[in-house]
């Protein structure tokens, strides 16, 4: 499995762990764990993100931005750059030690022929085909899996459910591994979460429950579903809502005109607020737009 991007708190450079900081040509703060080179690359807004590279072996100080193509999400500072490659140079430790096998199987998956396997352990073999991947369990491997979690078939998909897996074999995982489940968990299945930890995630813990949560609170309110900047109105923003944001044939749509440097998404979308957000009728930057009656 290909776990999602690095983080990790502040930490000290473990004694031993081969890595290697430095700062680029062009003056990036960069660093080496093995085979890989990563750096920490500006981005809009006084922002940065994190980008990697593979089997780089000039020195890093000869290294620039043109080297790096593989993006990582975003990183907010050196510090917290310094902790990501220190967690990555840990989880390349562990990973190395845990020496999975490789193996050919000539088998189905739900995802295609397999192509390739890694062997974790009698009975839980991660597959890998030419567009995704997953775990197959075995029999008995499989009832270990928190019912809740556990899918029939014993087959785990790479996108998520293989967290389940790593929630039910700890001992098979390095420990970022086991925090990326643990966080895919929170973030797909809550109410799981919840019931096996005997503990209500906060808000913020999950993105899921907060998504519930945001729908809920505003299931009555206009929500934006399609927006673009007005070509009849200067520094207005045309957007269509409707009810709890519910994109469907049958829902009705309306337009608001709403200010361009008030306009931002967010996590799960703009709620209209009609005391301010004017309803508007005129004429529309939307192509496939058909003239409707709009209420005031």
């Amino acid at each position: 499995m290909n776990p999602p991007a690095l983080q990790a708190p502040e930490a000290a450079t473990p004694e031993g762990s081969g890595m290697e900081f430095g700062r680029s040509a062009d003056d990036l703060p960069v660093a080496r764990i093995g085979d890989l080179v990563f750096a920490m690359v500006p981005a809009r807004n006084g922002r940065h993100f994190l980008a990697s590279a593979w089997r780089v072996s000039r020195p890093l100080s000869e290294l620039n931005r043109d080297d790096f193509y593989s993006h990582h999400g975003a990183v907010v500072d050196e510090a917290e750059f310094r902790a990501r490659m220190i967690e990555q140079a840990e989880h390349s430790r562990e990973f190395r030690a845990l020496a999975r096998p490789t193996v050919r199987m000539n088998c189905s998956t739900p995802w295609g022929s397999s192509q390739g396997a890694n062997v974790y352990a009698a009975g839980i073999v991660a597959h890998t085909t030419a567009g995704h991947g997953g775990f197959k369990l075995s029999k008995e491997r499989n009832v270990k899996i928190h019912p809740m979690l556990r899918c029939a078939g014993g087959w785990y998909e790479e996108d998520a459910a293989w967290a389940a897996v790593a929630l039910a074999y700890p001992n098979l995982f390095t420990a970022y591994e086991r925090k990326c489940a643990d966080r895919t968990i929170r973030d797909s299945w809550p109410n799981a979460r919840e019931s096996i930890f005997g503990r209500l995630l906060a808000p913020g813990e999950s993105h899921e429950k907060d998504r519930r949560t945001f729908e809920l609170e505003h299931a009555g309110d206009w929500i934006v579903i399609s927006a673009l900047r007005s070509e009849q109105h200067a520094g207005m923003t045309e957007v269509i809502a409707t009810i709890g944001g519910v994109r469907a044939s049958r829902a009705e749509e309306r337009r608001f005109l709403v200010p361009s440097d008030e306009y931002a998404v967010g996590r799960f979308g703009f709620v209209i607020d009609p005391a301010r957000h004017a309803a508007y009728n005129g004429p529309s930057s939307f192509i496939n737009w058909q003239a409707r009656v709009i209420s005031p």
